[in-house]
C-alpha cells in the first residue's frame, strides 16, 4: 500500500496520473507514531483547533497567521503560508513544502501542522526533548500567539469532576524538586486554581509566603499546596517572561466554585463568609442557599482575594443578591459599543458587607468588587485588584484541553476603567497588620479623623505610586488574619461600618 501511494505521487508528478494526493493523509496508518508522537491523534487535535478558531473573527485573523506563528518556536524557523502551499525554511535550506489544502479542510490544515512540528523536532533538540504534552503547550502557544498575544493553550489533566466542583488533592498543579531545591511545575490541572491563576508547565516556584522553597522541607512543601482546611499561599514563581507572584487558596478535598463558613453567634446570628474561587452560576447558586439558610447574620465577609472570572451573566447574578437591579459593569467587544450588564431581579439580603480584595483578584470579580463600592453596597479592604478585567472566551477542545482568548474589555457599571487600573480598597491592608495600627487606624475612623483618600474616584494618582503606597502581603497567613480581624471589626461596631462605606 505504502509504496503504491508513493509510485502514484511520482506518476503524478511526470503528469501521467490526476492528482489525488494533495487529498491523502501525509501519514501511513502503519506508522501512527512517528518521533514519540501520535501523529493522528496529533492532526485531528490541530484540525479541531483550527476549526474551533476559525469561529473567533474578533481579532481579523486568518489561518495564514496561525500556521506562520509556528516560527515562534525558533529563531532559525522561517515559514511561508500561501494561497498554493506551505513551506518552511530552516536557515536557508528548504525543509518542508506541502501543497495548502482547500479552505475549510481542516483535517489537512491538522496533518500540515503536524508535519511541520515533526521537522521542527528533526532539528531543534528542545524540542525533540519535550514531552507529547510539553509538545502540545509549545506548539499550540505558538499558534495562539499569531490568533491572540494574549491567548493560551490549557492541557489537559485528569482532574475528576462532579456537579459540586472539582475533586482536587491540592491546588491544582503537579511538580518536582530541581537540582537548586526550587519546585518545577510539571502539570496544570483544568480550570483550578493554579490554572486560573496563569501558571504554566516549566514555571519555577521559587518562594511561598516568603519562604524560599529550597529552605522547606517536602512535608511544609505538601501542606502548602494541599490539606483539608482552607488557606492561602503566596507563591513566587519563575517564568520565561520573569518574576510573577500569584495567590492560590486551597479549600477542601471538594473545591467548589465558592465555600461559606457560618461563623454562628446567639445573639447576632454571626457572621457568614464567603470563599469565592470563580465567578460562576454555580457561585451564585452557593451564595444565593446561603443567604437563605442563614438570614439573621449580622455581616457578611465576602472574599474576592483570589477570585477570578470570565462569564459576565454569572458576575450579574451574584452582585444581584446584594446591589439588585443596578449595572455591575459594562463589557467592551472590539469594534463594538459597550454593552450595560444588569442584574435581572431584586436584593436578597440589605446585611452589611465587607468586601475582600487582592492583586489576584481579576476579571468580572474586580467588577463585583466595583459593584459593591460604587453602590455604597459594601467596604472595600485589602490591597489593589490585579487591573486585568477581560473576559476570556474559553473554547473547550475535543482532546480534553482547551484554549483561552482575552477578547472582551470590562469597565465598571458606571463607565470606570478597570482593566490596566484596578479597583482600589478603602482599608488598605498592607499599612493596619500589627494591632496597634488597627486600633489606632479604627480609633480614627470613629474620631473623624480618617482622611483617606479616595484613588478609585481620583485617577489622576499613577497607579504604580497608588500600589507601592499600598503593597501586596508576602504572607498569605500574615494576609488570613489581618483580614479576617479587621472585616470582624468593621462588620461588629456600626458606627465604623457606616462611615467606612460612606467614604
Amino acid at each position: 500500500m505504502k509504496i503504491l501511494k508513493i509510485i502514484t505521487c511520482v506518476l503524478f508528478a511526470l503528469g501521467t496520473v490526476p492528482c489525488a494526493c494533495a487529498a491523502e493523509s501525509l501519514f501511513f496508518e502503519d506508522e501512527p507514531v512517528q518521533d514519540g508522537l501520535n501523529v493522528f491523534e496529533m492532526s485531528d487535535t490541530f484540525a479541531d483547533i483550527y476549526e474551533k478558531l476559525d469561529g473567533v473573527k474578533w481579532g481579523g485573523k486568518n489561518i495564514n497567521i496561525a500556521i506562520e506563528s509556528l516560527e515562534n518556536l525558533n529563531s532559525n524557523a522561517h515559514i511561508a503560508a500561501t494561497d498554493e502551499r506551505v513551506v518552511l525554511v530552516w536557515g536557508d535550506a528548504i525543509i518542508a513544502n506541502y501543497p495548502r489544502p482547500k479552505p475549510g479542510d481542516w483535517n489537512g490544515f491538522g496533518e500540515i501542522t503536524t508535519a511541520l512540528v515533526l521537522k521542527l523536532r528533526a532539528n531543534d533538540a528542545v524540542l525533540h526533548a519535550a514531552s507529547e504534552s510539553e509538545t502540545y503547550q509549545l506548539v499550540v502557544d505558538s499558534l495562539m500567539c499569531g490568533i491572540d498575544e494574549n491567548g493560551r493553550y490549557i492541557y489537559s489533566r485528569a482532574a475528576e469532576v462532579n456537579e459540586d466542583g472539582r475533586i482536587l488533592t491540592s491546588v491544582g498543579l503537579e511538580g518536582a524538586r530541581d537540582a537548586r531545591g526550587n519546585w518545577r511545575v510539571m502539570g496544570i490541572y483544568k480550570d483550578s486554581p493554579a490554572d486560573t491563576a496563569g501558571i504554566r508547565e516549566g514555571d519555577l516556584i521559587t518562594a511561598i509566603n516568603g519562604q524560599d522553597v529550597s529552605n522547606m522541607s517536602d512535608a511544609d512543601l505538601a501542606a502548602a499546596m494541599s490539606g483539608f482546611n482552607s488557606g492561602t499561599s503566596k507563591i513566587k514563581l519563575l517564568t520565561p517572561s520573569g518574576n510573577k507572584d500569584v495567590v492560590l487558596r486551597r479549600a477542601t478535598i471538594i473545591l467548589a466554585d465558592t465555600d461559606v463558613i457560618h461563623r454562628s453567634d446567639e445573639q447576632t446570628g454571626g457572621i457568614l463568609e464567603i470563599v469565592v474561587h470563580k465567578i460562576s452560576d454555580n457561585s451564585a447558586m452557593i451564595i444565593n442557599e446561603a443567604l437563605a439558610k442563614y438570614p439573621d447574620v449580622s455581616g457578611i465577609i465576602l472574599d474576592l482575594r483570589a477570585a477570578t472570572g470570565d462569564d459576565e451573566r454569572a458576575a450579574a447574578k451574584l452582585a444581584g443578591l446584594f446591589i439588585g437591579a443596578q449595572p455591575v459593569m459594562r463589557i467592551v467587544e472590539t469594534a463594538r459599543d459597550e454593552v450595560e450588564v444588569v442584574p435581572g431581579g431584586g436584593a436578597v439580603t440589605d446585611v452589611p458587607v465587607v468586601v475582600v480584595i487582592s492583586n489576584m483578584t481579576r476579571g468580572t470579580a474586580e467588577s463585583v468588587a466595583g459593584a459593591f463600592y460604587e453602590y455604597g453596597r459594601g467596604v472595600l479592604i485589602g490591597t489593589p485588584t490585579a487591573g486585568s478585567a477581560r473576559i476570556a472566551s474559553r473554547i473547550n477542545l475535543d482532546n480534553g484541553g482547551a484554549l483561552e482568548l482575552l477578547n472582551k474589555t470590562i469597565k465598571t457599571g458606571t463607565g470606570r476603567v478597570i482593566d490596566g487600573r484596578g479597583i482600589f480598597p478603602i482599608v488598605c491592608l498592607s499599612n493596619i497588620r500589627s494591632i496597634n495600627q488597627q486600633n489606632a487606624f479604627f480609633l480614627n475612623v470613629i474620631n473623624n479623623d480618617f482622611n483617606a483618600k479616595d484613588f478609585n474616584k481620583d485617577t489622576s494618582t499613577d497607579v504604580a505610586a497608588l500600589r507601592r503606597g499600598c503593597p501586596v502581603i508576602t504572607s498569605g497567613a500574615d494576609e488570613d488574619a489581618v483580614a479576617a480581624a479587621v472585616a470582624a471589626k468593621i462588620l461588629t461596631d456600626s458606627k465604623v461600618y457606616n462611615k467606612l462605606v460612606s467614604e
